[in-house]
């Protein structure tokens, strides 16, 4: 009899165990909003202090790491070809390495491994910058290919494609949002993750011009009961879709007042609880509620910032939203009304790409020098810890089962306890 209590009771912590290491399956984790549930994260590290291990990288990336369990996989850039890695996240060896095309260029910060890839747990999707989108099972047998721009034509980005994919229940989910370099028209991609093949591809016309259609974003994922919509930001406007036919829902245009011809979209929407976030260049920054159809550009905006981000996304937890600028200047407003509760609060000097994240009460952002600047959740500003590793980073962290993962250009560091 206490053998089988001793079991029960065996069964249900380590249930409990994996419940709580949350895997980071996208670019911006388990809930498509850079918030992890994940507690007792590490603070502080230094390139030798609590560092779990430490895996040797080619070159730099703005591919963020995506883990699943006991695998984490890469987008990776070795020269002229682009390659997806599986590391072993217990030991921090390579597992397996497949080829995913060449061709690998550099266009100011980026080259050409800049989309993260994505998975469902059975298998991994990764996409590059030359437009080449592949499946693969966990133990790397390949299981489909495309050439989205053999297909559709070629991007016509200023700065190269970057956008990650999407993933939702079985399909890929890829937008093109481009113009600066082309006449072609943007769209949308709904793609089946079992074969490969397009379901649906749909149009999406905007009147931005020279250089403001270009959007190098993510899609979103709106949920509202058992309905979802696509999140779409770029081109002056953000646009909401019909997972089922990509048909446009909504659209709030004034992501561009002044119609600046260069004001291209790096960050993507934030999408918690029932609001959307809308950044673009810097201002503004539109928050929306959600259920709107039609042109929402008037009835559905709640607030707006003129003290938006350019690239780095911002974050929120619901009750306060986090934003950081590229010179790392950070704001804290109301989620709900855009009120500040503190403005223009400095972290360290520098350049900011990466993406903040979320977690155990704490804000984690990485800027260009691989510093970790760790800030303290909540409306008091106060910064608890600065990490230097030393190198150059355009990622952003990832978390799971207690680490933070982080890759600079000459490594992957896995932080916190072994």
């Amino acid at each position: 009899m206490l053998k089988r209590i001793f079991g029960i009771f065996a069964v249900v912590v380590f249930s409990l165990t994996i419940a709580s290491a949350q895997n980071w399956p996208q670019w911006r984790g388990p809930n498509l909003n850079g918030v992890s549930a994940e507690k007792n994260l590490p603070v502080k590290w230094t390139t030798e202090e609590n560092i779990a291990w430490k895996l040797s990288m080619p070159a730099w990336s703005g591919s963020t790491p995506v883990i699943w369990r006991d695998r984490i996989f890469l987008n990776v850039a070795d020269g002229n070809a682009l390659y997806l890695w599986c590391v072993d996240k217990t030991k921090g060896q390579v597992l397996w390495k497949k080829i995913l095309g060449s061709g690998n260029v550099k266009m100011r910060k980026q080259n050409m491994s800049s989309p993260s890839p994505v998975t469902d747990g059975n298998s991994v999707y990764v996409m590059t910058g030359t437009g080449i989108l592949k499946g693969f099972d966990f133990n790397g047998n390949e299981l489909w290919a495309r050439d989205i721009q053999k297909d559709y034509g070629e991007f016509g980005l200023n700065w190269g494609y970057a956008s990650s994919p999407l993933l939702f229940e079985t399909s890929l989910y890829v937008q093109v949002l481009h113009g600066m370099k082309t006449d072609d028209p943007s769209y949308l991609l709904r793609i089946d993750t079992k074969t490969g093949k397009t379901l649906w591809k749909v149009e999406r016309p905007t009147n931005a011009v020279r250089e403001s259609p270009d959007s190098y974003s993510t899609p979103g994922l709106l949920r509202q009961g058992k309905t979802a919509e696509i999140v779409i930001t770029g081109g002056d406007c953000v646009t909401g879709h019909d997972p089922a036919t990509g048909k446009e829902l909504w659209r709030a245009n004034g992501l561009n007042p002044d119609n600046d011809p260069s004001h291209r979209t790096v960050a993507s929407p934030v999408i918690f609880d029932d609001l959307i976030y809308a950044p673009t260049t810097v201002k503004p920054l539109l928050a929306l509620k959600a259920g709107g159809r039609g042109d929402i550009s008037k009835s559905h905006v709640l607030w707006s910032t003129t003290n938006g981000p350019d690239v780095p996304t911002p974050v929120t937890d619901g009750k306060y939203f986090y934003v950081i600028n590229d010179r790392g200047i950070m704001w804290c407003l109301d989620a709900k009304t855009g009120a500040e509760i503190y403005a223009h609060q400095r972290i360290k000097p520098g350049t900011y790409s990466g993406s903040p994240v979320l977690a155990d009460g704490k804000i984690y952002v990485t800027n260009e020098d691989g510093l970790t600047t760790v800030v303290k959740a909540g409306p008091a500003f106060e910064v608890l810890a600065e990490n230097a590793l030393n190198d150059y980073c355009l990622s952003s962290p990832a978390i799971s089962d207690g680490q933070i993962f982080i890759r600079t250009a000459q490594n992957l560091y896995c932080i916190g306890k072994k």
